[in-house]
């Protein structure tokens, strides 16, 4: 039963859209001749480990400070009380330790022992992963709770997912290589947003201050818009930019349902509605980094 619980406490559902920088980075590299996907799952599976971290962290964190009381959505194991804070805190180091190898692996894979700069690098940004991943909801200082969780969301699952994995194939980074990071950043802050929306009373009521929190429903809403909008014109720029080919449009089908996502979210009045779309946003933002990366292969 405990194993159980820490599955749901990894909340898998999250997995997909933590790794589309990661797939998107990979066909980007792909359609330059420079694939490896040895790098490829490496990448993947140190991905999935920081993402474990911050679930299990974030259940953690708003745990012992008693915002998931009362909450909508998944039910979370430490403030249920199926884990206990000791036992996720060592669940935490654990999934730190074997993320910790993951990215030594995969440094040394891609940079081997002659780019002791790129190694460093990319180490001490595995570390500063680690720690933002934690430090989102866990201790007095959480900037989850001060309404700067969108701006770790937006760089890290968007520009550094993106651009670093790409580097970590080709050794070298393109200016116009930021467009489709930036649309996987605005998408990936959505689906937090999305999430806050939902959260907007009870996050209220445990002084947990999200930019929602902050600006109130309605602002809420059109910042949603906005992430959407913007990440679609990011997009289209991209490729329009780098054009060669009809079939790179192909990521438009993704947002298809995005934009009825839109409609959904403008004509909602009950913040219990909004649970069932954040799968449906994660999911379109994973089918969009596929999408786009096959427009840019095929």
């Amino acid at each position: 039963m405990i194993i159980k619980n820490f599955i749901k406490a990894a909340r898998l559902r999250t997995l997909p859209l933590s790794i589309s920088g990661i797939i998107l980075g990979g066909f980007l590299a792909m359609s330059d001749g420079l694939f490896n996907g040895v790098i490829f799952s490496l990448a993947i599976l140190t991905t999935i480990g920081f993402q474990v971290i911050s679930n299990f962290a974030n259940d953690y964190g708003d745990g012992v400070k008693g915002t998931d009381a009362i909450r909508i959505g998944e039910e979370r194991m430490v403030s249920s009380g199926k884990i206990s804070p000791k036992q996720m805190k060592k669940a935490i180091l654990i999934s730190v330790i074997l993320t910790i190898i993951f990215a030594l692996f995969l440094i040394y894979e891609s940079f081997g022992l002659s780019n002791f700069g790129y190694s460093l690098l990319f180490f001490v940004l595995g570390i500063v992963s680690i720690v933002a991943a934690i430090k989102y909801t866990v201790g007095d200082l959480a900037y989850g709770y001060s309404g700067f969780g969108d701006v770790f969301v937006f760089l890290f699952f968007g520009l550094l997912s993106v651009l670093g994995s790409y580097f970590l194939f080709t050794k070298e980074i393109y200016f116009l290589l930021t467009l489709p990071a930036i649309s996987i950043g605005l998408l990936s802050t959505a689906v937090l947003n999305l999430n806050n929306m939902r959260d907007y009373q009870n996050d209220k009521k445990s002084n947990k201050n999200t930019i929602v929190v902050k600006i109130g429903l309605k602002a809420a809403k059109r910042y949603h818009y906005s992430l959407l909008l913007l990440s679609f014109i990011s997009a289209v720029s991209y490729v329009v930019l780098t054009f060669t080919k009809t079939v790179q449009f192909i990521f438009l089908l993704a947002y298809i349902p995005l934009v009825i996502h839109a409609l959904f979210v403008y004509n909602n009045k009950e913040e219990l509605r909004l649970d069932a779309e954040l799968k449906k946003v994660a999911l379109s933002t994973f089918l969009f980094s596929v999408l786009l990366g096959l427009g840019q292969v095929l």
